[in-house]
C-alpha cells in the first residue's frame, strides 16, 4: 500500500471563522492553530456568493456553485408561486459530497454535525446531521442507534443553541460552552472508538457567538460598550476552540493530515436596509393595506396585480420579479424583464442610508456569478452595504433603514473570506499562500486521499 492510501484525513470546520481574527488579531492566542499554519499552508478561503452557511458547506464538500447545486440559501422557491418556499435539507443535495464519494470507494467515514445534513444518509460509517435538525428527538444519526450511545457520553446530546438573537447574553453564553463541549466530547470519543479515513466535525458555536457578541469586543461596531462584561467572550471562547482543536490533533496523531476550514468569515453588522420598504417607496411593491406594526411580509399582504418587485431579508436579499406567464399574477413582460431587472439593480446600489451617504451595495444577476443557474433562483442577490449590512424583509418599519435588526438581536455579518489551514502528510510547508476558492477544499481532500474526484469546479490546492 502506498503512503497516500494509507492517509487519514481530520477536517475540522468553524461556522463563521474570518481570517482577520484566526491568522492575524487573535494568532498568538490560538497555538494549535498557530502550529498547523506554520507546519503546512494556510490562505484565506472565498465564499460562495451568497456567503452563508446553506449553501456555503454544500459548495465546500462537492466542489461545485450554489448554481449548479440548484439552492441560493436556506429557503429556496419550488415553484413560482409566491408561497412556495422549501427549507433546504440534505434532500437539496443532489450531488455527491466527498464522503459519498469516499464511501463509494471504500473509505471509512465520520461526519459530525455538518450543515445541511439532516435528514442523515447512509455512509460507509457513522453520520450526525448538523444545524437545521429540528431536534434531538428525530432521527438525526446514522445508523440510528447511534443516537444512544452520544446520549450516554454527552448526558444529553445537543445538535444547536437555539434563540441565539437574545439579550440574554449570560444564558446564550453558557449554552454555546456547554453545546460546544458535548461537540468536541463526542468528537474525541469517536475518534477513539470507530475506525475511519475521512473525519468530519463542525462547530457552530463560532457563528452564534459572532452574532451574540460582536460589538461586546469591537470598537468598529457602532453599538460597541468598552465596559461590557462579555467584552472578552468571543476571544475566550476562540481561545477555548483551541484548546479541543489541540485534543482532537492528539487524538488523530502526526499521521493524519488536519484540515482546518470556515464557510465565510464575520464583521460588524452597521444597519439594516429595510428592502421591502424601499421598493414600496420607490412603487415597486404595493400592499392591500399598512400594516400596523412591524412584521414579516406574506403573500397575503401584497396587492399582485400593482406589484412589479418583492424580497427577502436576512445576511443578505433575494429579489424576485412579479413576471407574467412566470408567477401566477404577473406585471412585467417578458420583453420588458431584462430593462427592469438592470434598473432594479442600478438603483439598488445607488441606496442611501438615513444620512444620504452611499451604502455601497453589491447586486449580482445569478447568470453572471454561476457556472449554471438551476431551479429557481432570485432575479438578484443583493448584498446591502457590500455585507456590512443587513437585508430586513420586514414591513411596517416605516423606513428604509433601520439600526435594529428585524428577527431580534444580532451583532453581525458574514464576510467573503473563511479560512483554509492544512498541515500533515501530502501538505507542503508553504505558509501563506494566495487565497482559495471554496470549491477548492472537495478535491483537496480527495487528492489527499488518493480518491478519483467526480466532476468539480474546484482544483486541488496541492
Amino acid at each position: 500500500m502506498n503512503d497516500s492510501c494509507s492517509r487519514r484525513v481530520l477536517v475540522i470546520g468553524l461556522d463563521s471563522a474570518p481570517p482577520e481574527l484566526v491568522f492575524h488579531r487573535w494568532r498568538a492566542n490560538l497555538p494549535n492553530i498557530s502550529r498547523l499554519m506554520e507546519t503546512g499552508a494556510w490562505a484565506p478561503l472565498r465564499s460562495t456568493v451568497p456567503p452563508i452557511t446553506v449553501p456555503a458547506w454544500a459548495a465546500m464538500m462537492t466542489g461545485l456553485d450554489p448554481g449548479t447545486l440548484g439552492f441560493y440559501g436556506f429557503r429556496n422557491r419550488r415553484s413560482y408561486a409566491y408561497d412556495a418556499l422549501n427549507i433546504a435539507t440534505s434532500d437539496a443535495v443532489t450531488h455527491p459530497r466527498v464522503w459519498d464519494v469516499l464511501s463509494q470507494q471504500g473509505r471509512r467515514v465520520a461526519v459530525l454535525n455538518v450543515p445541511q445534513t439532516y435528514p442523515p444518509r447512509k455512509v460507509n460509517g457513522l453520520m450526525i446531521s448538523g444545524f437545521l435538525t429540528p431536534d434531538t428527538t428525530c432521527n438525526y444519526t446514522w445508523p440510528a442507534e447511534l443516537k444512544n450511545e452520544l446520549d450516554a457520553i454527552t448526558g444529553g446530546y445537543e445538535i444547536d443553541v437555539r434563540g441565539f438573537r437574545t439579550e440574554n447574553k449570560a444564558t446564550l453564553l453558557d449554552d454555546i460552552h456547554r453545546i460546544t463541549g458535548k461537540h468536541f466530547a463526542a468528537a474525541r470519543h469517536l475518534l477513539h472508538t470507530r475506525p475511519w479515513d475521512f473525519f468530519m466535525t463542525v462547530e457552530m458555536g463560532t457563528d452564534r457567538i459572532q452574532h451574540g457578541f460582536w460589538k461586546h469586543f469591537d470598537p468598529m461596531h457602532p453599538k460597541h460598550d468598552p465596559a461590557s462584561p462579555y467584552r472578552d467572550a468571543i476571544p475566550d471562547y476562540y481561545a477555548r476552540l483551541d484548546r479541543e482543536i489541540g485534543k482532537l490533533l492528539a487524538i488523530a496523531g502526526p499521521r493524519t493530515t488536519v484540515l482546518v476550514v470556515s464557510d465565510h468569515g464575520a464583521q460588524p453588522m452597521l444597519g439594516c436596509l429595510c428592502i421591502n420598504e424601499w421598493l414600496m417607496a420607490q412603487g415597486y411593491l404595493a400592499l392591500k393595506n399598512a400594516p400596523a406594526s412591524p412584521r414579516r411580509l406574506t403573500p397575503d399582504d401584497v396587492d399582485w396585480s400593482r406589484t412589479a418587485a418583492w424580497a427577502e431579508g436576512g445576511y443578505y436579499s433575494r429579489v424576485f420579479l412579479n413576471v407574467r406567464g412566470r408567477e401566477p399574477q404577473g406585471t412585467i413582460l417578458p420583453t420588458d424583464y431584462e430593462t427592469l431587472r438592470t434598473r432594479l439593480a442600478a438603483e439598488i446600489a445607488q441606496i442611501c442610508d438615513d444620512k444620504g451617504v452611499p451604502l455601497n451595495s453589491v447586486v449580482f444577476r445569478p447568470e453572471d456569478v454561476y457556472s449554471q443557474v438551476n431551479n429557481i433562483a432570485p432575479d438578484l442577490i443583493v448584498y446591502p452595504g457590500n455585507l456590512a449590512w443587513r437585508s430586513a424583509g420586514s414591513i411596517g418599519l416605516g423606513s428604509h433603514i433601520s439600526y435594529d435588526n428585524d428577527t431580534g438581536p444580532d451583532d453581525a455579518n458574514h464576510g467573503e473570506y473563511g479560512i483554509f489551514v492544512a498541515s500533515g502528510p501530502g501538505v507542503p510547508a508553504a505558509g501563506g499562500i494566495e487565497p482559495l476558492d471554496i470549491r477548492d477544499v472537495a478535491p483537496t481532500i480527495l487528492r489527499l486521499l488518493d480518491c478519483r474526484p467526480p466532476v468539480m469546479q474546484g482544483k486541488a490546492a496541492f
